[in-house]
């Protein structure tokens, strides 16, 4: 069984792509360094993916599902990371009722941060293939105040990166993909 975390790798035609989305792929692969680092071993594997042809049309999830859609019950929740790292306030989530719940449970674990809200709907092209099939899916939701100031744009360089901020982001991630890898069932679909 598998919790999915992910950010792409591709960036538009011009700037670096060091916020879109360089800082979702590094906040994903921070959650599951500070999980290994920590010795923490979930009951579930934790998978990291670092997307590739998002911007192109989403070709490198479009691959990805179909090589992996033969085992769609073994998904528990796929986590993609795409509107930034800046201040994060939760996260979106798309699933039902009772998964919900859990989330919203889950997110009481990150108070001590401020960063407890649940939205509705997930979003992320690269993980909209799995939640149309019924796979909860969640998206970080930060501070997108300043996000079409670089998005696209010569100015997404690493110097819009905030260390404090996408450490929030990263300790979201790691908190809610380990405690959902973790738990005794999958999340109800």
């Amino acid at each position: 069984q598998i919790v999915l975390v992910s950010g792409h790798l591709d960036s538009w035609d011009v700037g670096q792509g060091a916020m879109d989305d360089g800082g979702g792929a590094f906040i994903s692969w921070e959650a599951l360094s500070l999980i290994k680092d920590l010795g923490l071993r979930p009951k579930r594997t934790l998978r990291l993916v670092l997307w590739t042809a998002e911007e192109q049309g989403g070709i490198g999830a479009e691959q990805y599902y179909q090589l992996h859609k033969e085992n769609i019950s073994n998904f528990d929740i796929v986590m993609e990371s795409d509107e930034g790292t800046f201040k994060p306030s939760g996260l979106g989530f798309t699933g039902n009722a009772k998964a919900r719940d859990i989330v919203k449970e889950i997110m009481t674990l990150l108070q001590p941060i401020n960063v407890t809200d649940v939205y509705d709907n997930a979003d992320g092209t690269d993980i909209d293939y799995w939640m149309r099939d019924g796979v909860p899916g969640a998206s970080l939701r930060d501070d997108l105040s300043k996000y079409f100031w670089f998005h696209h744009s010569h100015g997404d360089t690493m110097t819009v990166q905030d260390p404090n901020q996408m450490n929030l982001c990263a300790a979201v991630w790691t908190v809610v993909s380990y405690v959902i890898a973790d738990m005794e069932e999958m999340l109800p679909r």
